[in-house]
């Protein structure tokens, strides 16, 4: 009787979450190659619930420039952030307008922490 939860055949990124592109796929398919096929199906499915997409934190990020700067902050956990943005106007405009530039960047950044703390969960539930 086979195991499912027994490494063999790699996991994929593109058959878990074909939705991925670039830096991001690369750095998940790293995330993937250290679990068995159960768990991985288990990120996958945690991680796409949680990961932020490059262009929501764009349209947040426009909202901040029109209407109330910092939502893109709040949306990626970063509250004393996003409550500095919302008193001060996106730091005068100039922090939400590098934030507009950088959004793939800031979005990268949160979902990398989010894999590698999903990570330790599902490892530590095997």
């Amino acid at each position: 009787m086979e195991r499912v939860d027994e490494p063999g055949e790699p996991n994929k990124v593109l058959d878990l979450l074909p939705e991925l592109k670039g830096e991001e796929m690369i750095f998940v398919q790293g995330v993937l190659d250290k679990l068995t096929a159960n768990q991985a199906r288990t990120f996958a499915m945690a991680y796409r619930t949680r990961r932020k997409d490059p262009q929501i934190i764009l349209i947040t990020a426009l909202i901040g420039l029109i209407w109330v700067a910092g939502i893109h902050r709040f949306l990626m956990g970063q509250v004393g952030m996003g409550i500095l943005y919302l008193l001060t106007g996106g730091l005068c405009f100039i922090g939400t307008i590098v934030d507009l530039v950088n959004h793939e960047k800031l979005a990268m950044e949160y979902n990398m922490g989010v894999a590698m703390e999903l990570e330790t969960m599902v490892r530590s539930h095997a």
